[in-house]
C-alpha cells in the first residue's frame, strides 16, 4: 500500500477512534512514531471539530449517548463530578474516544478552550502509551517466533 494512503488511513481512523488507528498503522507497517503522530493528529482534529465547530454533531452525539445510558449517570459523569475538565479531557480519549468525549464535556458545561487543552494532553499521552505498548508487543511477538 502506498505510504501516503496508509498515513491518510491512520489519520482518518484516528478521527473516529484512537484505539483503532494505532493497530491499523502498525499493521500497515508504518513506523511507530509516525503511527502515534498521525493517530493523535486525527483525534485532535475530531476534538477541534466537535468542540469549536460541531454544534449539530455534538448534539447528535450527546443525544445518542444519553438515550443509551439513560442520561448523565455514566462513567464520564462520575469523572466530571470528581475531576472536572482535566479528568474528562485526559481520560475521555481512552474511554469513549475524542469526538464523544468532547461532546460530553461541552454538554457538561466545560469551557471549550480548557477542554481542548486537556483533551490534547490526553490524546498525546494515550497515543504515546498505546503506540509504545502495541509496538513493543509486536516486537516481542515477532522475536518469539
Amino acid at each position: 500500500m502506498n505510504s501516503l494512503l496508509a498515513g491518510a488511513s491512520v489519520f482518518g481512523t484516528g478521527i473516529l477512534e484512537l484505539w483503532a488507528a494505532i493497530p491499523l498503522g502498525l499493521a500497515l507497517q508504518l513506523h511507530p512514531i509516525l503511527v502515534g503522530v498521525l493517530s493523535a493528529a486525527g483525534s485532535i482534529f475530531s476534538a477541534v471539530v466537535v468542540i469549536f465547530f460541531g454544534t449539530s454533531i455534538r448534539n447528535w452525539l450527546v443525544r445518542r449517548t444519553h438515550n443509551k445510558n439513560g442520561g448523565r449517570g455514566g462513567r464520564l459523569s462520575r469523572i466530571w463530578d470528581k475531576y472536572g475538565i482535566p479528568g474528562i479531557g485526559f481520560l475521555s480519549p481512552l474511554i469513549t474516544g475524542a469526538p464523544l468525549g468532547a461532546a460530553i464535556g461541552i454538554s457538561f458545561g466545560a469551557d471549550p478552550r480548557k477542554l481542548f487543552v486537556w483533551m490534547t494532553i490526553g490524546i498525546v499521552f494515550w497515543s504515546a502509551v498505546l503506540t509504545t505498548a502495541a509496538a513493543l508487543g509486536l516486537h516481542a511477538f515477532s522475536r518469539g517466533r
